[in-house]
């Protein structure tokens, strides 16, 4: 087969909703926005996704492709730099056991389908308690080991987020799958621009700033109505 549709193959099959990491499992913060009446429509749901995938961008983005550069020159602490970083960009508690939860099913995949070392001690890593293991960091490392772009990369954690998103909006917001494939499209056009700003970008330039989604974060875990753990 064709190298390049190989790539191809494996970015479809790690971007897919049904890959096995738990993605479905999480709203990313939108079922207490919906149940507080703050993304009630497309046009709310729109910006509550562009907001996340902004945050996104310069946190989660820049340490998978840091992640993904520290792999394929076989840095191993830099990978755990990028780890540690990131898990201080995250302010809820809800956050950092969904980014945690995800890279652990993700890091226990790649032993299964990667012969490689580095893949070995990240998890063991993992299990032991010495690196939190984030979701992005741990797609850095797959889609390197994987032979995949780290432009690829950025496409696929970004179509992650804000599917997240919309797939939950779907149960809990009242707008149509008409809808969110409009704001899935529309998405699309912004993510190269969202990359050339973050390629450039070190672990210590990671920013993040959406309290209004750590006043959700809070209000759900004390909430009574919960379809998702996130």
């Amino acid at each position: 087969m064709d190298p390049q549709l190989t790539n191809i193959m494996r970015l479809l099959q790690f971007t897919d909703s049904t890959f096995p990491v738990g993605t479905f499992s999480f709203s990313n913060g939108l079922e207490t926005a919906g149940f507080e009446n703050i993304v009630t429509d497309k046009a709310t749901l729109r910006d509550f996704v562009k907001s996340q995938a902004l945050q996104a961008a310069f946190t989660d983005g820049i340490a998978a492709l840091a992640a993904h550069r520290a792999f394929k020159r076989e840095d191993y602490p830099a990978i755990v730099e990028a780890d540690r970083t990131l898990i201080l960009c995250k302010m809820n508690d809800e956050a950092r056991q969904m980014l945690r939860r995800m890279g652990k099913k993700l890091g226990e995949l790649a032993v299964k389908l990667f012969d490689d070392s580095i893949a070995r001690q990240w998890l063991a890593d993992i299990r032991q308690d010495t690196t939190p293991g984030t979701y992005p960091v741990a797609q850095g490392i797959a889609f390197a080991a994987a032979g995949i772009s780290e432009a690829d990369l950025f496409c696929s954690h970004q179509y992650g987020v804000v599917n997240m998103v919309l797939s939950a909006a779907l149960r809990c917001v009242r707008v149509s799958h008409y809808d969110t494939q409009e704001i899935l499209y529309e998405m699309s056009s912004e993510v190269m621009d969202l990359y050339e700003q973050v390629k450039p970008l070190e672990i210590g330039e990671m920013h993040a700033f959406f309290p209004e989604l750590d006043i959700l974060a809070s209000l759900h875990e004390k909430g009574n109505m919960r379809m998702f753990m996130n």
